[in-house]
């Protein structure tokens, strides 16, 4: 088991999760599965709801995605070559030289780094890929619109950000990496939502639970009355946006 005990910040929010984090760009997984030498096994490491497994899934012929949380996981959908599996990212129980991907999508910066490497290590084949990503804030690409997603971001929610959150807004720069890494495209998550999905995806984020808490103020329902003025529209689709950043390198052998 890690040294570093399981900070579970989204159990308590996993319908919320599964129902409004954003799909990961489809040129993502198509980059992904040029990588490894075969598109045999994946492990999907804290795979959340399924976030990434169900993309990862269409391209590889199995993949096991794991989560500490089996909350989380009772979200995911059930596919044909997808197993689920409740365990810590440090101790998969996957056996040695498994996988030819292994794969952490916005998750990496809760690990005990050193643990979970060396777990990575041992579960990929000789010549297998490890890759992680994250986004940072959100961006709603209106001029009236976004300074008041910002606030919320900022102001509202961002006094209950945990201290690992500083982790995905520099892009994950500032952690060690256990391989040589490929260059990486640039990937961004597009998509258009209205007001409702807009302040769901707020609602899962953990700072609004903990700010709900402690507080007992709503950051997805002002959100919600602060947006009354510039989207008066409930079923306006606007355009979103997160920067993806992306890490990936091979196990030499």
């Amino acid at each position: 088991m890690s040294d570093k005990p399981f900070s579970d910040h989204f159990s308590g929010v996993a319908t919320s999760y599964a129902a409004f984090r954003p799909r990961y760009p489809q040129a993502l997984f198509d980059w992904l599965a040029t990588l490894p030498v075969r598109r045999g096994a994946v492990w999907d490491c804290a795979a959340g709801s399924g976030q990434a497994t169900v993309d990862l899934a269409a391209r590889f012929e199995r993949v096991v995605a794991t989560d500490a949380s089996a909350v989380q996981l009772a979200q995911a959908p059930a596919l044909a070559n997808v197993e689920y599996r409740a365990c810590p990212a440090e101790a998969s129980g996957l056996p040695d030289g498994f996988a030819d991907l292994v794969t952490v999508a916005q998750a990496l910066h809760w690990f005990d780094l050193p643990r979970f490497y060396a777990e990575a290590d041992r579960v990929l084949v000789a010549g297998g890929v490890l890759a992680v990503w994250t986004y940072g804030p959100l961006h709603v690409v209106d001029e009236a619109a976004e300074p008041v997603m910002q606030r919320c971001y900022r102001d509202t929610a961002g006094p209950y950000w945990p201290p690992e959150r500083a982790h995905v807004e520099n892009g994950y720069r500032d952690l060690p990496f256990p391989y040589p890494e490929f260059a990486t495209p640039t990937f961004d998550i597009e998509t258009r939502w209205t007001l409702e999905e807009l302040t769901g995806y707020v609602a899962s984020w953990s700072a609004t639970a903990r700010c709900r808490e402690l507080t007992g103020r709503d950051a997805a329902a002002e959100l919600v009355a602060a947006m009354a003025d510039v989207w008066p529209d409930p079923a306006r689709r606007s355009p979103v946006r997160w920067p993806l950043t992306v890490r990936a390198g091979r196990k030499p052998g």
